[in-house]
């Protein structure tokens, strides 16, 4: 959790100068177009290392010869860079990012310092990892040049303020993916963006740090208006996601106002059932598709929304129904497996076995269940979740069909909805079934598949591949399965 901000900017800015004239000022670089400001949380940057009650060093870089490393101040929250093993002239300094590695301002190398006349090494000044002021959630890297030489830099890292477990440290890079200025994920991500918020409302449920809460209220501020208006469009699953999204939101805080919302939501994919296949909501406002991944979406919302309102007995009539169309549909394949949906004839039409296609249905029979009390749901929902564990894997291990080594896009996201709904089944079953299944998962992840700054990529068995929230996203709903 995140100490009240203690120390003024002003004091901040004065030790900044101070560290500047003592250890050599800043870099001579020109300044970039929006330059590091100085920051002060517990305390201001440019703070003494010798005053840190303890040293971890998790990441390190060579170059000719020298040992370039990145130290933190865990219990401050701050940072420092050393260079060791080198000769008068050669330069260490700190690199600060605001979103995960992705930028930072090239022309402000924090601390930048020379090693003196007859050393062999030399440190910077702390600095601030995170800007609790304005909601900055950040990493370091130190870097160092030889005299007459190449720049090196160690990889990215934090400390362990908010990341003090493998769900909060994934939590926080999710976080570092969150854009402070349009309040989405990605900077403009959409229906993406309600899966993250999802999956950091379930991190503060599971792990009970609740530093991000305030990600929820902003997101709803900033965007209550944007396209069809609470957080509706002309894509009805976009609609579902967000409707979930909110009612994960009022489940949290108690606010009405999300629940609200994702009742206008639920009431906006109403308005887009129609006949066509006899039923079901369509995928667009402007066609008459029929796919799974809607319809699965409308039935847990639906159901959701029954749970939650005393004495309704509108949306428990919308849940049935769908699910009474969904199962006869044909979308079910006879491997018990759901495909993408119904070709124009109103057949299987035979597309991928998308994993959040065989994920969200049991988080939507769960939540019928429990609106029914009728068992028998859990138990069709666990025949689902049988077939599907078993042949999504490969080696022991969740992979989407034709998974790919990039994060971005929609794909990335599917993983996440699928070990969400899952886990939802998994918690509602009394001998916990697939606690074993999502365990090895969440650890070969760990293992296999994260930087030091616990960013993860696609592939949850390791592999090739960068990262982005679409897959952040994944795997911290996988991390908050495995943890209940």
């Amino acid at each position: 959790m995140k100490p009240a901000r203690s120390t003024s900017a002003v004091l901040c800015a004065a030790l900044t100068t101070l560290s500047a004239l003592v250890f050599g000022g800043l870099s001579a670089a020109p300044a970039a177009a929006a330059p590091t400001a100085a920051v002060c949380n517990k305390y201001c940057d440019a703070r003494d290392p010798s005053l840190s009650p303890q040293d971890r060093a998790p990441v390190s870089a060579t170059v000719s010869s020298r040992t370039i490393a990145l130290h933190f101040d865990d219990a401050d929250a701050m940072g420092w860079a050393s260079l060791d093993n080198g000769g008068a002239g050669d330069r260490v300094w700190l690199d600060r990012s605001m979103d995960g590695g992705r930028t930072w301002d090239s022309g402000s190398r924090l601390g930048d310092t020379a090693v003196p006349s007859g050393g062999r090494g030399w440190r910077t000044q702390m600095y601030n990892v995170d800007d609790w002021g304005t909601q900055g959630v950040g990493a370091l890297r130190a870097c160092g040049q030889p005299s007459a030489g190449a720049i090196a830099c160690t990889p990215w890292a934090r400390t362990t303020w908010n990341a003090g477990s493998r769900s909060t440290a994934a939590a926080t890079a999710l976080m570092m993916s969150y854009d402070r200025g349009t309040k989405l994920f990605g900077g403009n991500g959409w229906w993406t963006s309600a899966n993250a918020l999802t999956a950091v409302i379930d991190n503060i449920r599971t792990s009970g740090m609740g530093s991000y809460t305030y990600a929820i209220a902003d997101i709803y501020n900033k965007n209550i208006d944007a396209q069809g208006g609470q957080f509706r469009n002309e894509y009805l699953d976009d609609t579902g996601w967000w409707g979930l999204a909110w009612v994960a939101a009022y489940d949290l805080t108690g606010d009405r106002r999300y629940l609200d919302t994702a009742r206008a939501d639920a009431d906006h994919m109403y308005a887009n059932w129609n006949n066509t296949c006899g039923g079901g909501v369509r995928w667009n406002t402007n066609g008459n598709y029929k796919n799974a991944i809607t319809n699965e979406l409308y039935l847990q919302l639906t159901s959701a929304l029954h749970n939650r309102l005393p004495g309704d007995t509108v949306y428990l009539q919308r849940a049935r129904s769908e699910w009474d169309w969904f199962r006869n549909s044909g979308m079910i394949n006879g491997d018990r497996m759901i495909n993408d949906g119904l070709d124009d004839s109103c057949a299987n039409n035979g597309q991928p076995t998308w994993t959040y296609n065989q994920g969200v249905v049991l988080g939507g029979l769960t939540e019928l269940s429990r609106a029914t009390g009728d068992t028998g749901l859990l138990t069709t929902a666990r025949g689902l979740a049988d077939a599907s564990s078993v042949r999504l894997q490969t080696d022991g291990v969740l992979r989407e069909p034709g998974e790919g080594d990039g994060c971005t896009g929609d794909g990335p996201s599917f993983k996440g909805a699928y070990v969400r709904g899952l886990g939802a089944l998994n918690r509602g079953l009394p001998d916990r079934p697939y606690g074993a299944a999502l365990t090895r998962w969440a650890t070969s992840a760990y293992d296999h598949d994260r930087n030091p700054l616990d960013q993860y990529g696609p592939h949850w068995s390791g592999g090739n591949g960068a990262s982005d929230y679409g897959c952040q996203q994944s795997v911290l709903d996988l991390l908050n399965a495995a943890s209940g």
